[in-house]
């Protein structure tokens, strides 16, 4: 078995357009004379690899705490794509995929409405991006509310740059953030 991180590190990852960025502090340390370290810090929950929760666009949508861990644990597959792919690129790549699917785009990568909605008539429980949003087009918002509203989960923010494509076990659990449209996770990728 063998386990693959595709997160990003919180404090350096790229942030989405004016969302503040992350800090941290140290309120005790060791060389300081304390008997232990203790930091405290700071960031939006879409900071680093996070997933969106329906509540992120919907006025009555589930939060991240209610979200199912089933969906966010299972297998998955990778696939190397660029640009801005549409409906008709993911009825050419669905048939190849699992239930959970990330999208390996070096960043560009994103979604039009009329892929999102193939993805959700077809089932996908999960996509993720290497890129700080699932969509970067005009549509962007029509997009998560497309995905979030018939119950896809978002996983924005992945380090895919040195996985194969294939199938893989994803496990990228969302922290117990009660009430909150989002949160960090630590994904990875298992193989055998």
């Amino acid at each position: 078995m063998r386990i693959i991180d595709i997160s990003t590190e919180a404090f350096t990852a790229p942030n989405y357009d004016d969302d503040p960025q992350p800090k941290f502090k140290w309120f005790k340390r060791i060389k300081n004379g304390s008997e232990y370290n203790l930091s405290v810090f700071g960031m939006t929950p879409h900071t680093g690899t996070h997933i969106d929760a329906p509540l992120h666009y919907l006025k009555q949508g589930e939060s991240v705490d209610e979200c199912s861990l089933e969906k966010c644990y299972g297998s998955c597959t990778v696939v190397t794509v660029s640009g801005i792919l549409t409906g008709e690129d993911m009825d050419k790549l669905l048939p190849y995929c699992k239930k959970r699917l990330l999208l390996h785009g070096k960043g560009k990568a994103s979604l039009e409405l009329s892929a999102a909605r193939v993805l959700t008539e077809n089932g996908i429980i999960l996509v993720g991006t290497d890129s700080v949003s699932i969509s970067f087009t005009e549509q962007e918002d029509e997009v998560h509310r497309e995905l979030l509203a018939k119950g896809t989960l978002i996983l924005e923010n992945l380090s895919l740059d040195d996985v194969e494509d294939g199938n893989y076990v994803l496990c990228a659990f969302p922290l117990k953030l009660g009430g909150l449209e989002a949160s960090p996770v630590r994904a990875v990728l298992i193989t055998k």
